[in-house]
């Protein structure tokens, strides 16, 4: 285990509108609020298109070549994640969202492009006095916390 203290700062409640992008709309406004790390929490819908990662094809092959499901309908959806900056100070939203429409759910990260349907909330939590970044490993290809 790794791991690096931080302090909370300032939170924002935001409401995204229908057609949003999620993770672009977050990275976006972390940019012009200044906030290079956050911890965030959403409720709201997804909408129909929307892309999820659900797993890696096989669970121990290099590279990692990702599962991709995309969302047939609106979704009710419930997420939680991170915020952090990558070597080249770029804000990267990592968060798990779990979308459920009936009785069928599906978990998955929200990198590939979810699309609000009418609204989504986030709870946005500013974290202070921390370095930790996300930095390329090469043997997954994701871009890690190094907290």
């Amino acid at each position: 285990m790794k791991y690096s203290e931080a302090k909370q700062g300032r939170v924002f409640v935001i409401r995204l509108e229908d057609g949003d992008i999620f993770h672009e709309e977050i990275e976006r406004f972390t940019k012009e609020k200044g906030i290079a790390r956050a911890y965030l929490n959403v409720v709201g819908g997804a909408d129909k298109e929307s892309l999820l990662v659900v797993g890696p094809e096989e669970s121990r092959a290099y590279p990692v070549n990702p599962m991709v499901h995309e969302l047939y309908d609106a979704h009710e959806v419930v997420g939680t994640g991170t915020l952090f900056p990558d070597d080249a100070g770029n804000p990267i939203v990592h968060l798990h969202m779990a979308c459920g429409r009936g009785e069928n759910t599906v978990t998955g990260c929200v990198r590939n492009g979810v699309k609000v349907w009418h609204v989504m909330e986030v709870i946005l939590v500013e974290l202070l006095d921390s370095t930790a970044l996300r930095l390329l490993d090469k043997a997954t290809g994701f871009k890690l916390l190094v907290p």
